[in-house]
């Protein structure tokens, strides 16, 4: 994490007259409001899209360094390689995962670390979810978010079957709203299920308009998932829609149970390559919030839930 060093040189306090004073402290005081006032409108959840009703979020409006509220996020741990060669070993450190103004904060360091795996890599970084905590059927999730870029990063906003233990990858289905392999101007929303993971994934790529980046700005990324039915947007616009006439024959939806949310920010890997001179380091992935929406008065928001375009074809990937 990139930090400012004080100035070498020491400031000269000089004398002031009471007025100066005056001035000076009503100038702090009123800093301070319009401070306070901002991280209260920024602890208050948007009014909820037009005929949406929020269920669940995080803000992430904890104190300044903190680690995510263990309450809705674990981690994995490790550097196995996820499936995808990786070279980053995810930790539950604050450096690689933390709360600074208002936003959550991935971010992976070029360093050296044998996790408790045993396993060393070169980079570290973190991977956040919140299996065992929130998992849900159907509705809008969305998340808004800062995005790094480089050969050889790879961000993502994804979601994966809560029944990923009985029914192993890619049985248990996975979603992924939003990845990017280091173009500023590319992202990428792909299904993986039984018969259609990995090298036959259904992905899609999608453009930003000209002048816009994902390392520039912040951009909400959203998914809004209804039986047999998903459709994926950046802001406003509708990357792709998909339902099981999309599926390759003789496969099936695996799209019909609860999902959890994962957040990582991975180094390396089979799709994105891996990174060279030319990729800076640190790397840092910004979250904003994200929300989980339920559609109001439809049969979908009665399904259980539980707590404890333009496109174009995309190179798949495997598992993250």
């Amino acid at each position: 994490m990139t930090t400012i060093e004080p100035p070498s040189t020491p400031s000269i306090s000089t004398h002031r007259r009471p007025g100066q004073l005056r001035t000076l402290t009503r100038a702090c005081l009123a800093l301070s409001l319009l401070t306070g006032f901002a991280a209260v409108l920024k602890a208050q959840p948007t009014q909820p899209p037009s005929g949406w009703t929020l269920t669940w979020s995080d803000e992430f409006n904890g104190p300044n360094g903190a680690t995510p509220d263990p309450t809705k996020w674990t981690y994995d741990i490790g550097g196995s390689g996820y499936g995808n060669h990786e070279l980053e070993s995810y930790t539950n450190r604050p450096v690689n995962a933390h709360l600074q103004d208002g936003h959550l904060i991935i971010t992976a360091l070029k360093e050296t670390h044998t996790g408790p795996d045993g396993i060393t890599q070169p980079y570290t970084s973190a991977r956040i979810l919140t299996k065992g905590l929130f998992s849900e059927p159907y509705g809008r999730f969305e998340a808004r978010m800062k995005l790094p870029t480089g050969k050889g990063i790879w961000p993502a906003f994804w979601l994966l079957g809560s029944n990923i233990d009985s029914d192993p990858w890619p049985q248990c289905g996975e979603i992924d709203v939003m990845e990017n392999i280091g173009d500023p101007t590319q992202i990428y929303s792909t299904l993986h299920g039984p018969g259609y993971s990995g090298g036959r994934a259904i992905p899609a790529r999608f453009t930003l308009p000209s002048g816009e980046a994902v390392n520039t700005a912040f951009h909400l990324y959203s998914v809004e998932w209804a039986p047999n039915d998903i459709k994926f947007f950046v802001d406003d616009h509708l990357i792709t829609h998909r339902t099981p006439a999309d599926l390759p024959p003789n496969t099936h939806w695996a799209f019909d149970h609860p999902f959890f949310i994962l957040f990582n920010l991975a180094t390396g890997g089979d799709w994105p390559g891996n990174p060279d001179q030319t990729t800076p380091f640190p790397q840092q992935m910004l979250v904003d919030y994200v929300r989980v929406y339920k559609p109001t008065n439809t049969k979908s928001s009665q399904a259980e839930s539980t707590q404890k375009p333009l496109v174009t074809a995309a190179a798949p990937k495997p598992l993250q």
